[in-house]
């Protein structure tokens, strides 16, 4: 009864404080020696290689609706020409991005939350605090930092294929060969729509390991608390990667594109 009866408010200042400290003990580690590179080249073959299947598949079909879907809007106006422009504009800058970020966030974070809560509910980082390892150096450091690593790669390579695909969609309708497709989409695209769109995938990978261990690190005890925290490491990661979205468009079009 007291716990429900404390502030919502509250609740929250105190949440946003263990994720500060959370932090800390991330970057205080991070820098610390005894690097797992091991566990590190593991996690990036699990977070980013068992992944890439999902993401490819994904970014294919939304480059091959988004170009069915734009052709006819651009017949009507007699731009038809500007369709690979369009698409790798779009794909590039904002779909490509955050449509990874999100199947990652709902693979990956969901992943991660569920594989710690686990070992924090059967009591696994306590026994390796109790035998003198250190948990957050190997669990937390080497996750975050895959994702961080990973979700960028991930991210260039669903841009590829959503281009690829929107490549197909053309020409189910129209003959365009290969090298003027790709020649008008690389000539359409400039370094200041490549440079906002990887930074913010640096943020997206870095938000959904961070938010998956902090959910599943400090899972409360019970195998209830697992899903949950799966379930929640999604959530907030999801909302978070759309603030990010929304703070990088903004201070890119101040930059570039004003």
């Amino acid at each position: 009864m007291a716990e429900e009866a404390i502030p919502v408010w509250k609740k929250w200042f105190e949440g946003s404080g263990d994720q500060v400290l959370f932090l800390r003990g991330f970057f205080r580690n991070a820098f610390r020696g005894g690097f797992e590179w091991s566990e590190f080249v593991r996690q990036c073959y699990e977070i980013g290689y068992k992944s890439f299947m999902l993401v490819g598949t994904t970014a294919f079909i939304m480059g091959l609706v988004l170009a069915l879907q734009l052709r006819p809007t651009l017949v009507d106006f007699g731009a038809l020409s500007m369709l690979p422009k369009t698409l790798a504009v779009s794909i590039v800058r904002e779909i490509g991005p955050v449509i990874t970020a999100i199947i990652c966030a709902g693979k990956i974070g969901s992943g991660i939350g569920a594989e710690l809560g686990s070992m924090k509910v059967t009591e696994q980082i306590d026994a390796m605090e109790v035998s003198g390892a250190n948990p957050v150096q190997y669990l937390v450091v080497t996750r975050i930092l895959a994702t961080t690593f990973m979700v960028p790669i991930l991210t260039l390579l669903g841009d590829v294929l959503g281009l690829i695909g929107g490549f197909l969609a053309i020409n189910i309708s129209s003959n365009v060969s290969a090298l003027l497709y790709f020649n008008k989409c690389i000539a359409s695209l400039d370094f200041t729509d490549f440079l906002p769109a990887f930074i913010k995938t640096i943020f997206f990978g870095f938000i959904i390991g961070f938010v998956g261990c902090y959910k599943g690190y400090n899972s409360n005890r019970g195998t209830e608390s697992v899903g949950l925290a799966a379930n929640s490491a999604v959530v907030t990661a999801s909302l978070w990667i759309f603030v990010v979205d929304a703070i990088v468009v903004q201070i890119s079009s101040l930059l570039f594109y004003h």
